[in-house]
């Protein structure tokens, strides 16, 4: 990495949805001046060994760096690191409630706390349906804080022929968000 490579937060937890994370880091290799600060919950490990049989060390070894979920003193934890913002993908609802609510109790949340307070970029895609009343208003809290609630929700206009496909497209739509161009197909408009 170089001086002046900007810095991508991405926080992992426990809901459904851990290739979005995958993806994401491994479409971040691909961009010589991100660099890519990894925080994942034991709950997101869980997910990860779950649903796609990784490893922690799998997925550790896809970022640039990589921090323990209980540092609360790490880097990410001041806003005098600085960063683009941060990805939490996916987020749990837990984890969106401690956000809506100020609750930084393990670094995920300190960092989007963080992220917050700096007025930098927070991306949450949320992943729980269907949505309760107390989902509905952290969403709205988060958002009126400057956050993004992103559910990782498919796009068919441009005729998906996988699942990759379809989280690939929303990983690109993401990394958009932040500047950050990664190849995936566009919508041109119709013919």
């Amino acid at each position: 990495m170089t001086q002046d490579a900007r810095r991508l937060v991405v926080g992992v937890t426990g809901a459904t949805g851990s290739l979005y994370a995958v993806r994401l880091l491994q479409a971040l290799r691909g961009v010589p001046d991100v660099e890519s600060h990894l925080v994942v919950s034991s709950a997101g490990v869980l997910n990860i060994k779950h649903e796609l049989g990784m490893t922690r060390q799998a997925l550790h070894d896809m970022a640039d760096r990589v921090y323990s979920v209980r540092d609360v003193g790490a880097a990410l934890a001041s806003g005098a690191f600085p960063t683009a913002g941060m990805v939490i993908a996916p987020c749990s609802m837990r984890t969106l409630a401690a956000v809506a609510h100020g609750l930084s109790d393990n670094l995920i949340t300190r960092a989007a706390d963080v992220t917050l307070k700096e007025r930098r970029r927070l991306v949450m895609l949320v992943r729980e349906t269907p949505y309760n009343l107390a989902h509905l208003r952290n969403m709205t809290a988060v958002t009126e804080m400057g956050g993004i609630v992103f559910p990782p929700l498919p796009a068919f206009y441009f005729r998906p022929q996988s699942i990759e496909e379809m989280v690939d497209h929303t990983v690109a739509r993401v990394l958009e968000m932040f500047d950050i161009p990664v190849a995936g197909p566009r919508w041109e408009g119709a013919d």
